[in-house]
């Protein structure tokens, strides 16, 4: 996942504090004229180093995929992040500029060495500190975006959606066990699930959503409504299911004008209506009819799924 491996973003202070004291041993090495200017290449080096590193570990938003893209926006302000990151490379390299003035008017004595080298200090540490509130964005969106899930945008996924106590995640660990895991991710206070399985050697995901699309969309907050637009971009099958048995809590019309929303979202992904619980009851028009607690039509709904995605990787000799 693309976000999982972003290093620690240091805070300014800790990048202040690191540069200085790795100067301090650096001008003890040496003496006089030479200690100044080897702290002033020291400290410079690292504050500019850092900060150049804190921009190329994050991914080029305007090149990721919009799954990623949309995912990312439900979590913290992208527009922002791009701005911190920009405002934190034109940090590196203000302290690179202030290191060449500065070393052009390293000359005379120690004493006077050491006052300039003192006033570069000083600025190159205002250059850090102007920063500290896009460092921190870029720390606290770390923390956001790691917990991103580790979702395969050019995998087939299958998105199941559904009022809630409808059997959604039940079918989704039924179908993943023993063959994928399920995780949750913070979308929304439940989070959702992702879990995997193959057929002919092809893995798919597939998609729990309790949050997300278990409700109508002027009842869905701005996260959710974001992380739906993702989902949007990732989704090659919707499976809705519904409660024909009204165990769920919810009335069989309500749940099926939620079908109707959420497959006018998805429309260019084809979406297949299951009524599970069919051993309770089948009075609803649907698709598939199946019964995870019976294990019935169980894998011929999977089955269904996958023939409605119609996969077909490319292959290695394929023009």
């Amino acid at each position: 996942m693309i976000f999982e491996d972003l290093p620690t973003t240091p805070t300014s202070e800790e990048l202040i504090d690191k540069a200085f004291s790795r100067a301090a041993r650096a001008g003890r090495a040496k003496s006089g004229f030479e200690a100044q200017q080897s702290m002033l290449q020291t400290a410079s080096n690292i504050l500019s180093d850092n900060l150049e590193n804190v921009v190329t570990a994050w991914p080029d938003f305007a090149e990721i995929d919009p799954f990623y893209y949309e995912l990312a926006h439900a979590l913290v302000d992208v527009d922002e992040l791009r701005q911190s990151l920009s405002e934190v490379t034109w940090a590196s390299r203000k302290v690179a500029e202030i290191r060449e003035e500065y070393q052009g008017r390293l000359r005379g004595d120690t004493d006077t060495a050491r006052k300039v080298r003192k006033q570069a200090f000083a600025r190159m540490a205002d250059v850090v500190e102007e920063v500290a509130d896009d460092l921190a964005r870029l720390g606290d969106a770390r923390e956001q975006l790691r917990k991103l899930p580790d979702i395969d945008p050019d995998e087939p996924a299958i998105v199941v959606a559904g009022y809630p106590n409808v059997g959604k995640s039940s079918f989704v660990n039924d179908v993943t066990n023993a063959r994928g895991e399920t995780a949750s991710y913070p979308f929304t206070t439940k989070g959702i699930g992702v879990g995997h399985f193959e057929r002919e050697r092809i893995r798919y995901q597939i998609v729990d959503t309790p949050g997300l699309l278990d409700r109508p969309a002027d009842e869905r907050n701005d996260i959710e409504s974001q992380a739906v637009s993702a989902l949007e971009h990732l989704a090659d099958c919707v499976l809705f299911l519904v409660d024909a048995s009204g165990d769920c809590g919810y009335p069989l019309d309500a749940q099926l004008e939620l079908r109707d929303a959420v497959e006018a979202q998805f429309d260019d992904v084809p979406l297949l209506t299951v009524c599970n619980k069919a051993d309770r009851s089948r009075d609803v028009t649907a698709d598939h009819y199946m019964s995870i607690a019976e294990n019935e039509n169980v894998e011929g709904v999977l089955d269904a799924a996958v023939e409605a995605i119609g996969y077909e990787p490319e292959l290695p000799f394929d023009e």
